[in-house]
């Protein structure tokens, strides 16, 4: 037992609210200091295309680790990799969207003045590379969505496979960080000192979410009858696992910043697939269950959606929440009752 369930255990406090509650609060934690980073040396972009995802999606490589150790189905993290990321594109960008609507265009009065009109002309550029960045995270989804199909076309991912997987995603995470490296030297931007307090903080939340999940696996793996049990510890943890990106979604959308909001979801399917997938596959094979095409067909066809829209739109109508409801919809219902 480590020592922070050991000082729970020691309180009395051992219960399931309890390890939920350390989670979510754990999460909120990271949340709060993301916030904080924005304003610590790290723009909207490089925030939400390589810190969010990493901190998001913390839980579904715990999960990974915690699978490997305690010797489980490997299927399991397949499953909750797919959870999280039809959830991501569908449920979690689809109901913001039905509330506020996700535009990527600001709204701009016509402005006096030379400086007014210089600010207003590089608002624009920095909305319009925003914009950019959104529509490249999008295509690499649909990438990386593809090859996974691809490579499990033969009914399992091997070592092999999640070996092409993890390559894959290391090569974007470099042309990602090169890209925030070079946006910085021009913008001459450095990170403040308050930057680096702020990881220190997060890597204590990283650490709750390791307690958290650790015990809530055990107690799920324990459980027997009903629907909460080990046989649904995929889908159990991959809903427990959105709720930090449902929280980001909801927390930028209402403060109109569509873009972190946006591509926090976006780069956050990355971790699962295909790093989460490719390691898990390194460690033990890993058979694709019977929706496994229904959820991977579902992601591509979201990405393109969420990519024409951002093209053509500047950003997600509020209309087209309700058909990503209804995708999601069909894909629990198809995951479930095919399993």
């Amino acid at each position: 037992m480590n020592p922070l369930a050991e000082a729970i255990d020691q309180l009395g406090l051992t219960s399931l609210w309890t390890y939920i509650g350390l989670f979510l609060a754990a999460s909120l934690l990271m949340i709060w200091r993301l916030e904080a980073m924005l304003d610590h040396g790290l723009e909207g972009t490089a925030l939400a295309t390589i810190v969010m995802p990493y901190c998001s999606g913390l839980g579904n490589l715990i999960f990974v680790g915690i699978i490997a150790v305690r010797h489980g189905p490997a299927q399991d993290v397949l499953t909750n990799c797919l959870v999280n990321n039809v959830t991501n594109l569908t449920l979690v960008l689809g109901l913001p969207a039905l509330f506020w609507g996700l535009s990527l265009r600001t709204e701009s009065k016509a402005k006096k003045g030379a400086a007014k009109k210089k600010g207003a002309s590089t608002a624009e550029t920095e909305q319009k590379i925003n914009r950019l960045s959104l529509l490249l995270t999008l295509s690499a989804v649909i990438f990386f969505t593809g090859a996974t199909w691809a490579l499990g076309a033969d009914g399992q991912l091997d070592a092999s496979d999640g070996l092409v997987l993890v390559a894959l995603f290391l090569f974007w995470q470099c042309f990602q960080v090169f890209d925030v490296l070079k946006h910085n030297v021009r913008q001459r931007h450095a990170f403040r000192p308050m930057f680096y307090l702020d990881l220190a903080v997060i890597l204590v939340a990283a650490y709750g979410s390791y307690v958290s999940l650790d015990w809530l696996v055990d107690w799920l793996s324990a459980q027997k009858g009903g629907f909460i049990n080990a046989s649904n510890l995929g889908w159990l943890s991959g809903w427990l696992m959105v709720v930090p990106n449902a929280l980001l979604a909801f927390y930028y959308a209402a403060k109109r910043r569509a873009d972190i909001a946006y591509a926090s979801q976006v780069g956050d399917g990355h971790i699962c697939i295909p790093l989460c997938l490719g390691l898990s596959a390194m460690i033990q094979p890993i058979a694709v269950p019977k929706f496994f095409e229904t959820g991977l067909a579902i992601l591509i066809g979201a990405a393109v959606v969420h990519l024409a829209c951002v093209l053509f739109t500047g950003g997600l109508p509020r209309w087209m929440g309700w058909p990503l409801l209804a995708a999601y919809a069909w894909f629990v219902g198809t995951g479930l009752l095919g399993a």
